[in-house]
């Protein structure tokens, strides 16, 4: 089986290159691909221990080949409001920002980083998203930042990949 974490911050095109990686990989292996964005907890509670557990569980089950399932946070409804199930796969691709922390490294991920500009991350995710959005954008932005600082994510990194569009 093959771990592979997806990081860096928004806007950097880390959930293009997950899609990248799933139509290449999947032609032949048996892959899912786990979003953070479907595991915050909102806006101010997503980088925290709750994520951490939730990524520990998702390690468990992706050791024990067990199929797994997931609460799935809905932005409209600011709750978690569905589940997802997931089954045991060759390949588990994590994306999001937090997809590449020390416990999914501990795990034995391939951690791909990818970087970006902050304000051409921002303008990319305001285009995508709408642009409602930006204060939490902004917000965001100093928490990500906080979060890669404690964690050395991008330090730790056995890829690194700049975003230039």
């Amino acid at each position: 089986m093959t771990l592979i974490a997806i990081d860096g911050p928004a806007g950097a095109g880390k959930t293009t290159l997950a899609a990248k990686f799933f139509a290449e990989y999947s032609v032949d292996k048996s892959v899912v691909v786990i979003h953070m964005d479907d595991l915050y907890d909102g806006w101010d509670n997503a980088l925290n221990d709750s994520l951490t557990s939730t990524l520990a569980e998702i390690l468990q089950a992706y050791k024990t080949a067990s199929v797994f399932t997931l609460s799935i946070f809905n932005w409209k409804t600011k709750s978690f409001d569905s589940t997802r199930s997931f089954q045991p796969s060759e390949i588990v691709i994590l994306e999001g920002v937090g997809a590449g922390q020390k416990i999914v490294r501990d795990a034995g991920a391939t951690l791909y980083w990818l970087d970006i500009e902050p304000e051409r991350g921002l303008a990319r995710v305001l285009h995508r998203d709408g642009f409602e959005i930006e204060s939490q954008m902004r917000s965001w932005q100093i928490t990500q930042d906080a979060h890669f600082e404690g964690d050395a994510t991008r330090m730790h990194a056995d890829h690194i990949i700049t975003s230039q569009a």
